[in-house]
């Protein structure tokens, strides 16, 4: 990695308020929201350093432009936020809306800076502004063009500045991009004049280079913070790279780590996803994991589109907030640790965090762990599983003394924490932001030693921002510790840089194993000597710590919520929620390991409704369980539940995998007149069951749903046409299918097409809805409305 970074540079040294937790979302869309949302973070004591503002905050998506009616002084925003500790970052985007009069087209235009189509015309395609022309970045000319846009906007409080859709991305093109057609007229030494398929993987980080230079012009005394979404090799010269939008599931959660560590092996260390998901909605348990491991990322953002609910740490009951707060604290408290990983990368090209197998490259079994990650000797053991904390999971550990410790803040969803022997690990105190920060501020050593009883660690402190640290500005601290004769000597073996060492409380805690530690109080800078206690002392204090560990999570493990039912039998996995409507939330096909449902526990996953109106009775009421069978009429795993929709109606649903055929899963729904009043005529108001499942789509780009119709004709429908319905003989003939051609296998539903009298199709963002419909009429007590269909997984060609 230290070669790689002699050929493509190393990252550029970050700002420390970059390193804090960044809160975003699309969007934020007032001034008045931007302060009320941090102000909670510092009302609820939960740690966070930088707000977020999408493309909302422009006029008309306009970018350099600010709307006057709900962000009227950004300035004045910007200064309200930081009297309170936090950073603001803006988002500018490539695509310049083609509007005479509009200044920086105008500028553009006269500069001649848009790329061009073949004919020597600037091309034109829409984004969100609708037609734009586009900066070709390629050339000299027009990033300086760029830089001086950006040198100007940051006078009005703009801190860090996030290139979005910079592949560039083009709305209503099949590529998703320009055509490959264009010319560039690029800069003779990166290869002149080209057309767009030679300069398309460069683009976005020739703009996040032109924004950071224009950043630097701006206050060359401040580090610019660029966050980019499009990158290349080098990129991380001038910015950050998030992972993109991903999916509110555990799969994408999962796929964040690997993602993370990838990107550090490719030279980029300060990376991170959008915590929580960024498209759907998460689940407390969902957002708690994810925002317990993800406070652990290089790049540390919650984000979530338009639309969704809302995302922030508190947003999900009381114990889901307990765990971003125990979270976000624990990265704060590791920030001493951090910074001195990122100057370490700043300087020798070594990523922030690192595979595993880093500490064992000749162990081949380390290449395959993807649920941990090193940050240097601390090795951080995740848990992606709904059903079991990190403590539950078996982790495997590098060969080697790997010692357990937590900051008193164990808990299910955190990630277990070990200390490789031989490494001191500086830490800092629980702060709300880094400003609250000061070098006098009483810093902790957490030592593990070694087989020969030694250990050693670094220490960088700086301003946090600006280059004095290029001129010796700054401290660097080699921190030993030796056994010897019982006695562990803790001091400081080397310092480096112009800074004297501040006058600071320094608290010694050395692991003995299990949790357990012996602590002392010293000065900084002056050596210390620990008594070790006798082995027997030693055993009793880690057998305690076990034990109160294991007291601490059993007491802090319960679900945040109600534990689902579960219903396990042949090919499937399936879990119930019945106090909320009786909803399936979860749909495993075991075979294949995978998941089906997109869910979180009050909404989505598979559930129906009493009416054609979305989201009418039958949805949210508590249903009663009835019946719960095992090995009975037929059924191999089965629960009947009911609900009172009103109106002397009930919907009941038995769900049942079937013992005859293990691969399928039957559920039988009817909305039934219990006491339906006797002036009606013994029927009740007009009803319609409404089958609507929302299924996940682990690769959007490449599934389809697919049937045969009534009338004969094969129908394949793809994500581009949003919502359809189907009716009379257009309507599958018993039988459609939602078809992943990545991993070759459809889930096929199969229903009596006389129960059924529409089918609709609904796509969303990763996730899809096919809803089976009866037909709307009254019912009594001898005519109820019925839909009986199955699920089951085939493997396709």
């Amino acid at each position: 990695m230290t070669s790689l970074s002699h050929a493509i540079g190393t990252v550029s040294m970050p700002p420390k308020w970059s390193l804090g937790y960044h809160q975003c979302r699309w969007s934020y869309d007032s001034s008045e929201k931007v302060l009320k949302v941090v102000r909670t973070f510092r009302k609820k004591g939960i740690p966070c350093d930088v707000v977020w503002m999408d493309i909302d905050y422009m006029d008309g998506f306009r970018c350099f432009t600010f709307d006057s009616k709900r962000f009227p002084d950004p300035k004045s925003m910007v200064d309200d936020l930081h009297s309170i500790g936090c950073q603001a970052i803006w988002m500018l985007d490539p695509g310049i809306k083609k509007e005479e009069g509009y200044f920086v087209y105008d500028s553009g235009s006269t500069n001649d800076v848009w790329i061009q189509k073949a004919d020597g015309s600037p091309f034109v395609g829409e984004v969100w502004p609708g037609d734009c022309v586009f900066p070709d970045y390629t050339s000299e000319k027009t990033r300086a063009w760029w830089a001086s846009l950006v040198k100007d906007f940051i006078s009005n409080g703009v801190d860090g500045i996030w290139n979005d859709m910079n592949e560039p991305a083009v709305f209503k093109t099949t590529t998703k991009t320009m055509p490959e057609s264009n010319i560039h007229r690029g800069d003779a030494d990166i290869g002149g004049v080209q057309n767009h398929s030679y300069y398309h993987n460069v683009y976005g980080m020739l703009m996040a280079r032109s924004t950071y230079e224009g950043m630097a012009m701006g206050n060359a005394a401040k580090r610019p913070f660029v966050l980019t979404r499009a990158g290349f090799i080098g990129s991380q010269r001038y910015a950050a790279t998030w992972t993109g939008d991903n999916l509110s599931n555990w799969e994408h959660l999962h796929m964040s780590l690997p993602m993370v560590l990838q990107l550090g092996l490719s030279g980029q260390p300060l990376s991170g996803p959008d915590i929580g998901g960024f498209a759907g909605n998460a689940t407390p348990k969902l957002f708690g994991r994810w925002m317990g491991v993800g406070a652990l990322f290089p790049f540390s953002r919650g984000h979530t589109e338009t639309g969704s609910i809302d995302h922030e740490p508190w947003s999900f009951g009381e114990e889901c907030e307990e765990v971003c707060r125990l979270a976000l604290l624990r990265r704060y408290r590791l920030l001493p640790h951090i910074y001195t990983l990122f100057y370490h990368s700043h300087t020798k090209g070594i990523p922030v965090a690192t595979p595993v197998f880093f500490a064992d490259s000749q162990d081949p079994e380390l290449r395959k762990v993807e649920t941990s990650f090193l940050l240097g000797p601390l090795l951080v053991c995740a848990s992606t599983l709904p059903n079991k904390g990190a403590h539950e999971c078996a982790h495997k550990l590098p060969k080697g003394i790997w010692l357990p410790f937590d900051f008193a803040d164990s808990h299910p969803d955190l990630p277990v924490l070990y200390l490789r022997g031989g490494a001191i690990l500086p830490v800092g105190l629980p702060i709300k932001h880094v400003g609250e920060a000061s070098l006098e501020d009483d810093l902790s050593l957490i030592i593990a030693l070694d087989e020969n009883g030694k250990a050693e660690g670094v220490l960088f402190e700086d301003a946090g921002d600006g280059y004095a640290f290029t001129q010796g500005d700054f401290l660097l601290t080699h921190y030993t510790a030796e056994l010897h004769s019982a006695v562990v000597t803790v001091k400081v073996f080397k310092s480096e840089g112009s800074w004297k060492r501040p006058k600071r409380k320094l608290k010694i805690n050395i692991l003995l194993g299990g949790g357990a530690m012996i602590s002392a109080d010293a000065v900084d800078g002056e050596a210390i000597h620990l008594t070790m206690p006798p082995e027997s002392e030693v055993s009793s204090l880690v057998a305690t710590s076990e034990l109160e560990h294991k007291k601490c999570l059993g007491q802090e493990g319960a679900e945040l919520s109600k534990i689902p039912v579960d219903l396990k039998s042949g090919d499937w996995l399936l879990k119930v929620v019945p106090w909320i409507g009786g909803r399936i939330i979860s749909m495993t096909h075991l075979p294949s390991d995978s998941q089906w449902l997109h869910s979180r526990i009050e909404i989505n996953g598979y559930e129906e409704y009493s009416g054609t109106e979305y989201r009418s009775a039958g949805c949210t009421e508590e249903y009663k369980v009835i019946r719960r069978y095992l090995e009975q009429s037929g059924e191999e795993e089965s629960i009947c539940m009911e609900g009172d929709i009103g109106g002397g109606l009930v919907l009941q649903r038995q769900i049942s995998i079937l013992k005859d055929n293990p691969k399928t899963v039957q559920i039988e729904s009817s909305i039934q007149a219990r006491s339906v009043g006797a002036g009606s005529g013994g029927f009740s108001r007009l009803v319609c069951l409404r089958v609507h499942p929302t299924f996940t789509l682990l690769h959007p780009t490449e599934v389809v749903i697919a049937f045969t119709a009534i009338n004969g004709s094969k129908q394949e429908i793809s994500p581009e046409s949003g919502e359809i319905t189907f009716e009379g003989d257009l309507r599958p003939n018993g039988e459609w299918m939602l078809v992943d051609k990545c991993v070759g296998l459809s889930l096929v539903n199969r229903f009596d097409p006389s129960e059924v009298g529409k089918c609709m199709v609904h796509w969303g963002t990763g996730d899809v809805n096919m809803e089976l419909w009866s037909e709307e009429r009254p019912v009594s007590k001898d005519t109820p409305l019925r839909i009986c269909h199955q699920y089951e997984v085939r493997q396709t060609n």
